[in-house]
């Protein structure tokens, strides 16, 4: 944004062309984002829950996770599909993952080989409790119900490390699982903390009338503005929560504001009370704090979805998801898969010391190059027939077959050490080597190096 001209640069359309908007009054609502970069390996390996696009990534995973448990004849391999692991313990991971027993619960029927018995399910608060945004009963209530459905909760732990397959709470417990989501890390907007405004911890500092500091037509609301609801604010309590009760209000009182200013009269301070709390625990339970009086099991979670049918936008809105909870409520859960998103061409992925890459024989997804650690490659030499081994060091590669044409492993790639790789898929690999003359010359070069010379032509 470019305050002085009243200016903002958008980048539109799949080239991502600028285009300049002129404005009489701008209104940054931006939210915020998430930051899992300070866990090693959370960033790569967890789900988040954010929109709703992480939601129905997080569908389809878990009814992957069901199906490949339901066939597979390796019993560690359906231990850790069959693990579910979510991180925080507030409203969002309190919800995640009372739905997520709840969608396993109800679409066991379609997985015979499945025991109820064999699935875990696992919250992990670093607090000592859980909905600390609610009165302590309230969240003991639903600490009681979650477990009672066979939700472990563990509390005062947090998480060490993440990989595709294990996640290490700050206990050193060392939790297999195929499934990591993530509900803690928020931070602010990156786009918001690089704007020339008036900034605290990368949220804009915004009046009680929601103006940004030293600008009569920027305003700021929800969750990356710092809101006071009190003249000379300085305590927590002090200023508006991030949460969507807030937000909603602010957003009405907003438009007010700027009429008034338009209209050349004084603006009002924003001035709001919470009316209450609710959170969903799935399976029909919820527990709810509105005007001070607090509600557990189904009124709570009637409550809960009630509210949430008022906020939607339009009559056409809120009929189609009345119909659909009640749809729900009456018949069994869907196990279809709905997954738009396909795997990236390239990707980082994460080992802790001693975890298995690949194993010889199985099938090649990649080419792998090391960022950090180190890389036990174990084969069979073809001559002597006797087992070799050597560790490659950060910079090196392995997994070269893939990217001529094999399609199975011929050696085991075990983590020496903790290791981070990236991982290239064939098809992004050849599109690099066609339009990077340095790129095709580099690992032809290393083919050549790595004895594979003669069938270096297959890259080109």
């Amino acid at each position: 944004i470019d305050p002085k001209l009243q200016q903002v640069t958008v980048f539109q359309g799949v080239q991502r062309r600028p285009t300049i908007l002129e404005y009489d009054h701008l209104v940054i609502a931006l939210g915020s984002g998430s930051d899992l970069s300070k866990t090693p390996g959370l960033s790569e390996h967890a789900f988040t829950m954010k929109n709703l696009s992480d939601a129905q990534l997080l569908r389809a995973h878990i009814i992957e996770r069901l199906e490949h448990a339901d066939i597979t004849r390796l019993p560690d391999v359906k231990k850790g599909a069959l693990t579910f692991s979510v991180i925080g313990g507030g409203f969002s991971g309190v919800e995640t993952v009372g739905e997520i027993k709840e969608l396993i619960d109800r679409s066991l029927l379609d997985y015979p080989n499945i025991h109820p018995s064999e699935i875990r399910v696992v919250l992990l608060e670093f607090s000592k409790r859980i909905l600390n945004e609610m009165p302590e009963g309230l969240g003991k209530y639903a600490y009681a119900n979650l477990e009672k459905r066979g939700i472990e909760i563990q509390l005062g732990v947090g998480v060490a490390e993440a990989t595709g397959t294990q996640l290490v709470t700050s206990q050193n417990e060392v939790i297999d699982t195929r499934t990591i989501v993530a509900t803690i890390g928020n931070t602010p907007s990156a786009i918001v903390a690089n704007m020339p405004l008036s900034l605290q911890e990368g949220r804009v500092l915004v009046g009680r009338d929601f103006r940004a500091e030293g600008y009569d037509n920027i305003w700021s609301i929800g969750d990356c503005a710092v809101i006071p609801l009190k003249e000379n604010a300085t305590k927590r309590g002090d200023f508006a929560p991030p949460t969507a009760q807030f937000a909603v209000r602010e957003a009405a009182h907003l438009s007010l504001n700027i009429k008034s200013v338009i209209e050349e009269k004084a603006s009002k301070p924003f001035q709001y009370k919470s009316k209450g709390a609710l959170a969903s625990l799935g399976a029909g339970r919820g527990v709810a704090e509105v005007f001070g009086l607090k509600l557990t099991g189904r009124v709570a979670w009637l409550l809960w979805r009630v509210y949430y049918i008022s906020l939607l936008p339009g009559a056409q809105a809120r009929v189609s998801v009345l119909w659909n909870w009640l749809m729900d409520g009456l018949s069994r859960r869907s196990v279809a898969q709905i997954n738009s998103q396909t795997d990236p061409g390239t990707r980082y992925v994460c080992y802790r010391a001693g975890d298995r890459i690949y194993e010889n024989g199985s099938r090649a997804d990649g080419l792998y190059t090391i960022i950090s650690g180190a890389v036990r490659i174990t084969s069979m030499d073809s001559e002597t027939g006797l087992e070799k081994s050597r560790i490659l060091a950060v910079g090196e590669h392995f997994g070269e077959l893939m990217l001529l044409g094999a399609t199975r492993r011929i050696a085991t790639a075990v983590a020496a050490e903790d290791t981070k790789v990236l991982v290239m898929t064939q098809q992004e690999f050849l599109k690099l080597a066609e339009g990077l003359p340095f790129f095709n010359d580099y690992f032809s070069e290393h083919l050549k190096a790595s004895g594979l010379g003669d069938k270096m032509e297959s890259i080109k």
